[in-house]
């Protein structure tokens, strides 16, 4: 019987993997960081292979400390950067472009638009949140607008979008157009799309529906951690 649980903190320079007993000892630690990508002032990019890549080395060597395998593990926890947000292709997980990180300021003018447009007050009503490129609404707006045919693509539902637990749920559970496409609450309250898609920027994001992610808590196999 599986008995031991996995942490994954995978935050904004790099990924630590706890691997712990079920009564919250810490029998295994590993830190892996990734490259930042600054392509011009202002902006922070993170290419999506390289976080998954330092998530696959920090558990794999874990687990290696704590001298237990992916079968013994009875459950995954995932802590992550919020706000940061991906774009990938639901068959191959292939990222469309690299991911556009939480600091990143390049939607400061879009924002501002909004602003002067009277939009703000309607989003902080129905979100909670102010109008500000630290969301990801309107970073998913940008890559509609700057990654060629992104938006006709995920008007066919042949993309996903999320922050980074979606895209680790993802890869965890093997990847593909079957893997889940999930968040939890905690995340999904930073988007703000859901009045993206209802009223203030609706024509930046367009019919994008079928790209958004199920707002879910659920169980993901251990696949890649054997």
């Amino acid at each position: 019987m599986a008995k031991h649980l996995l942490a994954i903190d995978q935050g904004t320079t790099g990924t630590t993997a706890l691997v712990m007993s079920k009564e919250g000892a810490t029998l295994g630690r590993s830190t892996r960081e990734f490259p930042q990508h600054f392509p011009q002032p202002g902006w922070v990019e993170h290419d999506a292979r390289e976080i998954w890549a330092s998530v696959e080395g920090a558990v794999a060597d874990a687990l290696a400390v704590a001298n237990v395998s992916g079968t013994d593990i009875a459950a995954i926890g995932i802590t992550n950067q919020r706000e940061t947000t991906l774009l990938w292709e639901r068959d191959t997980g292939q990222p469309v472009h690299k991911a556009i990180v939480w600091q990143d300021r390049r939607t400061a003018p879009l924002c501002e638009r909004l602003k002067a447009e009277g939009h703000e007050a309607r989003v902080r009503e129905v979100t909670g949140l102010v109008l500000d490129p630290y969301f990801s609404g309107t970073k998913l707006a940008w890559l509609f607008d700057h990654v060629p045919g992104a938006r006709q693509r995920a008007e066919r539902g042949e993309l996903a979008f999320g922050t980074v637990d979606s895209y680790l749920v993802y890869r965890l559970a093997g990847g593909g157009a079957a893997a889940p496409h999930v968040t939890d609450a905690t995340n999904a309250t930073e988007f703000p799309l859901r009045v993206s898609l209802a009223t203030s920027t609706r024509p930046c994001l367009g019919k994008v529906a079928s790209l958004l992610v199920t707002l879910n808590a659920p169980t993901v196999p251990a696949h890649s951690c054997s």
